[in-house]
């Protein structure tokens, strides 16, 4: 018996009934059988070796597409497992998923994984790929595979099935590893081309610091050397880029163990650059008509029950501080203290809209394990600002905003993409059908009013709120969590927030919730590395550095230094017995943008020497001369060559 089966392309194949979707590839093409890892059959991820018994739609999955590459990483994590597991004696499994650019496994064994035994993982990594093991899928009793798993010794997969809720639990087989995986998988070890391990970390168990701490090895693979190669060479520069290394050299920042995990301690250089930043946010926020305020650091708990943050975010918020008999809370979001502000006095459509903004530090109790540098903290400051608005204005208001966003982004030379997620599967029920569309609609005909190219991400959004969400592309390519606009169904209704209309009646008010930098903390990451250090000269701590070739050439240095300092600029003089090499690499070092050597010819004719990042040795110009042409730099944002 023949069944149909429908190709993407809308052609339909005349095929026997229990051909699976590998051979169907072959019989398509050989290119298309080398690169098949996975299919889709009526919309469903599933093996190539799935019998077809019936018509359907199919849809053959190959390593060159997003969900073919995770497909491939999965599997090679599955043959580290196993690669792990036939080299080190004892050891205990505990998950190992794709990730972004690669895949992790965690290992709980006697002894510890080094860098140094990537070698002969690999190795033995390389002889499970030669043995084109099968990937076999096999359906159990969830009893049954718990049984397995004690058996074996397998106590963290005991603790998986425990919590899955279905009665039937899938294996994959690769060699002699057996895991609990949904899969699908590549139909077999040989399969796998390129591969690379990369590093090893510690990580508690489902990322509790209570729990057992792991050894998670983590490694990458791509379909051809020729991408690992390139991937690799990304990865060296993005470890020169790194800002928590960079952090350091440039003395921008700390953490201390007295003070705390996820506490940022801002040196002088890095709260100078940080006080540009925000000044330039004020700045460009009071241009776009919002107001600025402050709130506390502490509030009385009942506003975060009020608020539903309590119940929805409790595990994030840190336990009550108990004061005259009340609890309070550090806060964890700035949104119902600016609620509370706008609520101070009765609001007509007139006064519409209102815009407040704040740059303020909230607290967030996240895992230790989870912390990393400046992009994840647990006290960061938000530059949060809520639009009060009415309906007939707020299309107009997320226009402005994404005029304000873009303004921003690109003085940081930032390219972006742009996302409207729409509702999730759990929503606000308290919100209406027609409340989720009016707002999602008015999003997405500001986007289009702007121009702004974007994509739909359904079902991405808050549960509370449609959103836009833009992601930052760094010098690397990276993407970097950046703004975000929120249309809030949640608070207006929590908080009764209205205003009086032209009826004389109140009306519930539009809630803008919306964000550019996000956290500070975590911007400032981003941007050390996305210019390496060379900040551009506006945004650069020490914009300036004065060389004096000898003892003789440091009064006049002084002098250059105060015009500089006179004029605005952030400048210094390197005054140290030492060669002008010396000084030159130093200032190199530290990423001064532009060093200015003196010496008895720039003394005799008022000038500097320029020695700049961007254009190397300048030659010598008149101090007025370049004062003119930094002060311009600074004044228009300009950024580095190659942004």
């Amino acid at each position: 018996m023949n069944i149909s089966i429908t190709l993407p392309d809308g052609s339909v194949l005349k095929k026997p009934a229990g051909i699976t979707p590998a051979e169907v590839a072959a019989s398509i093409g050989k290119r298309l059988a080398r690169d098949a890892v996975a299919t889709r059959i009526d919309g469903v991820l599933m093996d190539l070796n799935v019998p077809l018994e019936q018509d359907a739609a199919l849809e053959i999955v190959t390593v060159g597409s997003p969900e073919g590459l995770e497909i491939m990483r999965h599997s090679v994590a599955h043959i580290m497992a196993c690669a792990v597991g036939r080299l080190f004696e004892g050891v205990r499994f505990g998950i190992g998923p794709a990730i972004r650019d690669g895949f992790y496994y965690d290992f709980d064994l006697e002894g510890t994984i080094s860098a140094d035994d990537f070698e002969r993982i690999e190795q033995e990594m390389a002889l499970i790929i030669a043995e084109e093991a099968p990937f076999e899928r096999t359906e159990l009793r969830a009893d049954e595979v718990r049984a397995l798993m004690e058996e074996a010794g397998q106590s963290y997969k005991v603790e998986l099935i425990e919590e899955i809720q279905d009665p039937v639990v899938s294996l994959y087989r690769a060699g002699e590893f057996v895991d609990l995986c949904r899969g699908p998988h590549v139909p077999h070890t040989g399969k796998v081309d390129a591969f690379k391990l990369l590093s090893v970390a510690g990580a508690y168990w489902r990322g509790d610091s209570s729990r057992p701490q792991m050894q998670r090895i983590y490694g990458t693979a791509f379909p051809t050397e020729k991408e690992l190669s390139e991937h690799l060479e990304r990865l060296q520069e993005a470890e020169k880029r790194d800002h928590r290394r960079l952090g350091r050299e440039l003395d921008l920042f700390s953490f201390d163990e007295e003070i705390g995990q996820g506490l940022v301690l801002w040196h002088p250089r890095g709260a100078m650059m940080r006080e540009v930043i925000e000044r330039y946010w004020k700045d460009l926020h009071q241009r776009h008509g919002y107001q600025l305020v402050a709130t506390p650091h502490i509030a009385s708990e009942r506003v975060y029950l009020r608020s539903g943050h309590i119940p929805k975010y409790e595990e994030l918020m840190y336990a009550p501080l108990v004061i005259d008999e009340e609890r309070y809370r550090l806060k964890p979001m700035n949104c119902p203290a600016h609620i509370k502000i706008f609520q101070t006095r009765i609001r007509s459509y007139r006064d519409l809209p209102v815009r407040y903004g704040e740059l303020g530090t909230v607290y967030r109790h996240e895992l230790s394990g989870a912390l990393h540098g400046l992009i994840r903290v647990r006290g960061f400051t938000i530059d949060d600002a809520h639009v009060f608005c009415t309906p007939e204005q707020l299309v107009g208001e997320v226009e402005d905003i994404l005029d304000l966003m873009d303004e921003m982004l690109r003085a940081f030379g930032y390219q972006y993409n742009v996302y409207l997620s729409t509702r999730p599967e759990v929503s606000l029920e308290e919100a209406s059908d027609e409340e989720w569309d009016r707002a999602t609609g008015s999003l997405s005909e500001a986007l289009e009013r702007k121009q702004f190219a974007y994509e739909v991400d359904e079902g991405a959004g808050a549960f509370y709120a449609p959103k836009i969400d833009v992601k930052l592309l760094d010098a690397l390519g990276r993407q970097w969590q950046g703004p975000t606009i929120q249309v809030d169904l949640n608070l207006p209704k929590r908080f009764d927030v209205t205003y009086v209309g032209e009826d004389g009646k109140d009306h519930e008010c539009i809630i803008v919730h919306r964000a550019i930098l996000g956290s500070v903390e975590r911007f400032v990451g981003g941007l050390i590395e996305h210019f390496a250090g060379w900040f551009p000269v506006w945004l650069a701590p020490e914009q300036v550095r004065v060389l004096p070739i000898t003892d003789a050439h440091v009064e006049y240095a002084r002098a250059v230094l105060g015009q500089l300092e006179e004029a605005g600029v952030r400048a210094s003089c390197d005054e140290r017995n030492e060669t002008m090499g010396y000084k030159v690499r130093s200032g190199a070092l530290d990423k001064v943008p532009y060093l200015l050597i003196v010496g008895d010819r720039e003394v005799e004719s008022g000038a500097v020497s320029v020695r700049s990042h961007d254009g190397g040795d300048e030659g010598a110009v008149e101090v007025a001369g370049f004062l003119a042409r930094i002060k311009q730099e600074i004044e228009q944002k300009r950024l580095p060559a190659g942004l």
